[in-house]
This record gives C-alpha cells, sequence and structure tokens, in this order.
C-alpha cells in the first residue's frame, strides 16, 4: 500500500525525523485558509501515488494565500497524470542549502535491506541513478541483524563534504528513524528525496515516499484504515468487494487468468504483441462457474477494456466449468468487445466443446497463449479477429 506523502511524514514524525509543518487541505477554500495559517508564502503539493510531480505540475511554490488557493483549485480539478487528486498538502517554504537523497528498501533479490543516499537529490535523481551510478552509496543490511553503526558510517562516508560536521550526526539520526520506519512498520520502501539541509543548520525530509507490505496490515489497523482516504476506482471496488485478486493498469486488454505467474506471463505476452494489459485478476484454482462470471463482469465494466484475454490452464481449475462461468456472465452482461478464450489443461476437451455449442459471437476460442495474446491485442486495436 503506497501512502500519500502526508500520510507518510506523520509516519516519519511518530519515529522523531523532522518535517515541515503542513496542513492537509480538500478544497481551494481550505488550501487558502491553510496558506494563511503558514503565513502566505508556501509550498502546495498534490497528493498522488505516483513521483514526478515536480516536472509535471503536481508541486507550485506560492507567494501568497490567493495562489495557494489557485494551484489547489487546479489540481483538485484537473488531477494529475489521469489520477484524481482529492486532497493536497500545503506546506511552509524553507530556505534550502543543500538536497541530498536517502532510502532504505527491502531488496528481494539479496534478501537484504538495502540503504541507499546520494550528496545530491531533487527531481533528476532517476536521471542521476542512470548516468552516475556511482554517485548512489549502496549499503546492504541484514534484517537479522538489523542497522549498526558501521552501516551508518558507510552511508555517511558516501557524504563527506556535502555536509558541515555539526549537519551530519542530524542525518545519521534520520537514517536510523528510516530504518524503523522501515522495520517497525513493516515497510517495503521509505524514500526521502529531497532530504535537505537549511541554511539555519538544521535538517528536514521535505519528501515522503512509503509503501507498506499490504501481508502485515492485519499488524497495524491504523495504518490499514488510511485506505479510506485514497480515490476507490469503482471496478476496483467491485473486484475487492467480489474477492478477486484484480489490479488495475493502464492498456486496453482486460486479463483474466488463474495463478499469478500465468496471467504474469500473459501481460507479458500481451505487451510482446503490441498492445497493453488493462488489468491484472487471478481467479486462483479451482474457480467455480460463479467466480469466472463475476470475474469476467468486473473486466467488461472497465470502460477502457477493448478485448477480453481469458487464459486458464486447468489443473484444480476445470476448463469445463471456466466455459459455463464464461457463458453464464454473458447472459448477465452485455460484452461490446470480443472475449479470447484459451483453455487448456484439466477437461479441455470439455470445455472447448461448451463453447464451441454455444456458438456465443463474442466468444473466440484459440489453442496457444502466444495466438491468444496476439489476437486479442489485434482485436483491441480494431483489427479483425
Amino acid at each position: 500500500m503506497d501512502l500519500y506523502e502526508h500520510q507518510g511524514k506523520d509516519l516519519f514524525a511518530r519515529h522523531d525525523i523532522p518535517v515541515p509543518r503542513g496542513i492537509v487541505a480538500e478544497t481551494a477554500d481550505s488550501a487558502r485558509a491553510a496558506a494563511e495559517t503558514l503565513g502566505g508564502t508556501c509550498v502546495v503539493k498534490a497528493q498522488v501515488q505516483v513521483g514526478g510531480r515536480g516536472k509535471g505540475g503536481g508541486v507550485a511554490l506560492v507567494d501568497s494565500p490567493d495562489e495557494a488557493e489557485a494551484a489547489a483549485a487546479r489540481m483538485l480539478s484537473e488531477g494529475f497524470k489521469g489520477m484524481r487528486v482529492v486532497r493536497v498538502l500545503v506546506e511552509e517554504r524553507l530556505s534550502i542549502a543543500k538536497e541530498l537523497y536517502a532510502a532504505i528498501l527491502l531488496d528481494r533479490s539479496t534478501g537484504t535491506d538495502l540503504a541507499m543516499v546520494a550528496a545530491e537529490g531533487g527531481i533528476d535523481i532517476e536521471e542521476l541513478a542512470r548516468t552516475k551510478p556511482e554517485a548512489l552509496c549502496r549499503v546492504h543490511i541484514d534484517p537479522e541483524i538489523g542497522m549498526h553503526p558501521y552501516h551508518r558510517s558507510a552511508l555517511m562516508g558516501a557524504l563527506t563534504g556535502a555536509l558541515p560536521a555539526e549537519a551530519r550526526h542530524l542525518v545519521e539520526n534520520i537514517l536510523i528513524g528510516l530504518y524503523e520506519v522501515l522495520t517497525q512498520e513493516d515497510a517495503t520502501l521509505v524514500e526521502v528525496n529531497p532530504l535537505v539541509l537549511l541554511t539555519d543548520g538544521r535538517v528536514i525530509a521535505l519528501d515522503a515516499k512509503v509503501a507498506i507490505d499490504d501481508n502485515a496490515l492485519y499488524r497495524h489497523p491504523e495504518t490499514e484504515a488510511l485506505r479510506s482516504a485514497f480515490p476507490v476506482d469503482a471496478v476496483e471496488l467491485r473486484a475487492r468487494e467480489a474477492g478477486l485478486q484484480y489490479v488495475k493498469l493502464d492498456g486496453e486488454v482486460g486479463i483474466i487468468g488463474n495463478g499469478a505467474g500465468l496471467v504474469m506471463s500473459t501481460l507479458d505476452l500481451v505487451q510482446r504483441a503490441g498492445a497493453g494489459a488493462a488489468n491484472f485478476l487471478d481467479i486462483g484454482g479451482g474457480a467455480s462457474a460463479e467466480v469466472i462470471a463475476t470475474s469476467l463482469e468486473v473486466v467488461l465494466s472497465d470502460p477502457s477494456v477493448r478485448s477480453v484475454l481469458v487464459n486458464i490452464f486447468g489443473g484444480i481449475t476445470r476448463c469445463d466449468i471456466v466455459a459455463e462461468g464464461l457463458l453464464a456472465a454473458l447472459q448477465r452482461v452485455t460484452s461490446n468487445v470480443q472475449i479470447v478464450v484459451r483453455l487448456d489443461g484439466t477437461n479441455t476437451v470439455e470445455g472447448r466443446r461448451v463453447l464451441k455449442e454455444a456458438g456465443h459471437p463474442k466468444i473466440v476460442q484459440v489453442a496457444t497463449m502466444l495466438e491468444a495474446a496476439e489476437k486479442a491485442a489485434r482485436l483491441a486495436h480494431g483489427e479483425a479477429a
């Protein structure tokens, strides 16, 4: 679960990481009032769960409450990168002497925590990592040992020359706090970009990006409750209520499969065929006809879907049950797009026979995954099947 910036900063504050004074506003009027409280000159930030706000108009430096109101009105009405903006964060303006970068994340490839710092931070950190990878100091931390002084020493060594002596212990304390957030809050990513040294000598986390492990939310009911602050996509909400493993994506081919690995492979094949997946939907093993029907209804309710690809390898799941579920769904909902179906495994012959005898005009049967992906991509682009 990716937190909004203001939610991440609330976590930071609980772990003694300094953050700017800020006020969350859900209307332009309240943004104006927040700016007045903060002295007029402030920063207005769209609260969204994606990056790139600095270059994309999601951050506005304003000099008056009037400007804060206008900036908030724009963000709340226009959104950001196609995402709804339902609140902004109005923060005090700070006098910055130096921008740094700091992050700690779970490195699944090594089974360790990875701490990173750089003496340069800000909106071009991705470019820095690409063109000057040596500028990022990386230190792996065994989670059974935790962050020790020698880890912090290695990280702080990379900042030698970038900080005055009196600021070094402030940055080191923040690194300790970030590791506490990662471990105590069950986060998989904690990032501050930029971490700033102010002209008055203070060190402040100017931004906060925090991702929490969904599987650990039962240990943090107060964090799970933050979900209510997120805009909910109507299709995702319907899938969640049906108990489906569904993730909304930005493509045009609706995907239904059984097993996360098969669904991920299907997404890759659709991409290779020149289209994009509109979703990830895993029906799991042993799905009933009702689950199949509900899954198809959910996918078809997404207006961005231009074709559907149903890719089933029957193990516990029986292909004849899948076929019956698809036909049942098409009796309950009208499909305006073609549905490409690939069935293989348990009761394949029966499943294919059920679909063939039904002769539904919206169902196109194919034999292989690659053929299914290519056909679904062509249909999504308006080409003949």
